[in-house]
């Protein structure tokens, strides 16, 4: 390791970012983050006056306006000394591992998904359910799968954690949308519905659970199907069935 990155760490904070959808509407998957982190001791800190990732402006073209924010973005992080970014949202997590990158050259932050964190957090100290399993499925969202590549992280911290994971018949890089991504759930509700039903036929019947750790994907099939649950709820229940 440099010494400069050593030096990043032993002074610098890690910021959990969840996103504006999570921190704004989905309080309770907000706090079930935090107590995660807390349970696991993953250190972290929050910023109240964060601002959006950037991701609406940039899918809607508007280039400038986006690298204006992503530097907004960046100036307030080195302020708060963030030299690593963790982050529960698929899409904030592209926006920042890879659409940032390309939008400023001083863009220097570690980015996570809070997927991972959980996962090494739960190798390193063994942490492993002994109860009895329960039978469940996983969406994959676009933005963390296909785009990220992010596959195993989170079916592995669902296998730990007891879960008997079964896939979805179009599962991984040939996963199906949700339908509620890319501004259609917000113009197109109908539209999002439909493709939500089309998404849940692909989810075995057998599953008690649908799992995925996409705010947005979460928001959409659960309207659809009663099973669908967001990761950190999944994640929590097995830390208290634990005694964590």
């Amino acid at each position: 390791m440099a010494l400069k990155d050593f030096f990043k760490k032993l002074t610098g904070n890690i910021l959990y970012y969840p996103g504006c959808l999570t921190k704004g509407i989905l309080k309770t998957e907000f706090n079930n983050y935090k107590e995660i982190f807390n349970k696991l001791g993953i250190d972290f800190i929050l910023i109240p006056d964060e601002v959006c990732c950037g991701l609406p402006v940039i899918n809607a073209g508007h280039k400038r306006e986006a690298k204006e924010l992503a530097q907004k973005n960046l100036k307030l992080f080195k302020e708060k000394k963030v030299y690593k970014i963790i982050t529960s949202c698929p899409s904030c997590y592209h926006t920042f591992k890879t659409t940032y990158p390309e939008l400023i050259k001083d863009w220097d932050i570690e980015v996570e998904h809070a997927t991972k964190t959980i996962l090494k957090t739960l190798k390193r100290k063994n942490i492993i359910s002994n109860k009895e399993t329960e039978i469940v499925t996983y969406h994959d969202p676009c933005h963390l799968g296909r785009y990220e590549k992010e596959y195993s992280a989170p079916r592995e911290v669902i296998q730990l954690l007891g879960g008997e994971l079964i896939e979805p018949t179009k599962t991984k890089e040939r996963a199906f949308c949700c339908g509620g991504g890319g501004g259609v759930r917000a113009n197109f509700s109908e539209t999002a519905k439909e493709i939500a039903k089309i998404r849940l036929t692909h989810f075995p019947e057998k599953a008690k659970k649908i799992i995925t750790p996409c705010g947005l994907c979460y928001s959409n099939l659960k309207e659809q199907d009663g099973r669908v649950i967001e990761f950190s709820t999944f994640v929590l229940s097995k830390l208290r069935g634990m005694g964590r």
